[in-house]
């Protein structure tokens, strides 16, 4: 390998979404005698949920495989109604770590069917936030996630709403919603949009370090949506050699010239740090940042309540001042760190 500079795009990896849901994971992990289920993968990464399975998770497709007065989390891509019913029936304690951006949009699809409106939802077949969203209001929904498919809908006789999956890339959801306004052009679309800023930010980076590059490194995934639209969009670029890679054992031996590396919004720091004494360049590493993502989601509602309850029952063993005892501060313990702390 003859890697002369790494272009190391910024912001990558681990999004606001993500870090919640992962530092929640590890809570119960912490507190309950395993094992602790979780519907869905916690996140679409294979090193964090094989990090989390040899901790005693045990990750299901059907609320049903859980065996009653067990501990569960809901995954971050959201639950289905009945799902989030059944968990609370069959749960001990239950814990929805789904992304507050994913619950913006199941919101808009309640909202929006009460009201009489036929929703047009752009999102891939089959995605777990696909599905989670459609089960809000499914006999209101048309899923499409092409022109053709769009052109494909029938008349429709009630007033239409556009709403769209949040890890999408902006370039499969314009031409899309161009063709959904094309069709109806009195549809209603949120004040805000439904795509994830931080899926925005890291194609983004990606974007303004792409002409520089001789090659792409994504790390992420296969059934990651947003790594594999960093994938599609690198290539899009123009960039010849682009690889989506789970480790780094996986980066080809005759990388040469200037290399990008970027990481799906799932992907750990600790495989970027790999990544990157693989690829070893010879005149260093420089950042292409084109923001400054700070955004914090809080843990969910669950946790924060069994965090307080540790904390008091803490300090009253240890004699402490309860109203005096310091509160923890979640923001400044990052995800990764945690992560890596599950292997000890």
């Amino acid at each position: 390998m003859n890697v002369d500079r790494v272009l190391l795009a910024e912001p990558r990896g681990f999004c606001a979404g993500v870090e919640m849901a992962i530092k929640a994971l590890a809570w119960m992990v912490r507190t309950f005698e395993p094992p602790v289920y979780c519907y869905h993968e916690i996140v679409h990464n294979k090193i964090v949920v094989e990090r989390f399975e040899r901790q005693g998770v045990v990750f299901v497709d059907d609320i049903a495989e859980v065996p009653e007065g067990r501990p569960i989390m809901l995954s971050a891509h959201g639950s289905a109604p009945e799902v989030v019913s059944a968990a609370a029936e069959r749960g001990s304690f239950v814990v929805d770590s789904v992304c507050p951006l994913v619950t913006k949009v199941h919101h808009e699809v309640k909202v929006r069917s009460g009201k009489g409106y036929r929703i047009v939802y752009v999102g891939h077949d089959g995605h777990e936030e696909a599905v989670g969203t459609m089960a809000v209001a499914p006999d209101s929904i048309n899923r499409v996630e092409s022109v053709a498919e769009v052109d494909a809908l029938p008349e429709f006789d009630q007033p239409v709403a556009l709403l769209a999956q949040t890890t999408l890339s902006h370039r499969d959801w314009e031409g899309v919603a161009v063709r959904v306004r094309e069709r109806f052009p009195d549809v209603w679309t949120p004040g805000r949009s439904d795509l994830c800023f931080a899926t925005t930010n890291r194609q983004s980076s990606l974007l303004a370090m792409a002409p520089e590059c001789d090659a792409i490194v994504v790390i992420g995934s296969s059934n990651s949506s947003n790594t594999r639209a960093l994938e599609k969009l690198a290539r899009e670029a123009g960039c010849e050699r682009v690889y989506r890679i789970n480790v780094a054992d996986q980066v080809p031996d005759d990388l040469d010239g200037i290399v990008g590396v970027t990481a799906g919004a799932s992907a750990p720091e600790e495989l970027v740090e790999a990544v990157l004494a693989r690829l070893a360049p010879q005149n260093g590493i420089d950042v292409v940042s084109i923001t400054d993502e700070d955004e914090y989601f809080p843990p969910p509602r669950a946790i924060r309540e069994l965090q307080g309850s540790i904390e008091m029952a803490s300090t009253a063993l240890l004699g402490g001042a309860l109203l005096e005892r310091p509160a923890m501060d979640d923001r400044s313990l990052p995800a990764s760190d945690v992560l890596a702390a599950l292997t000890e």
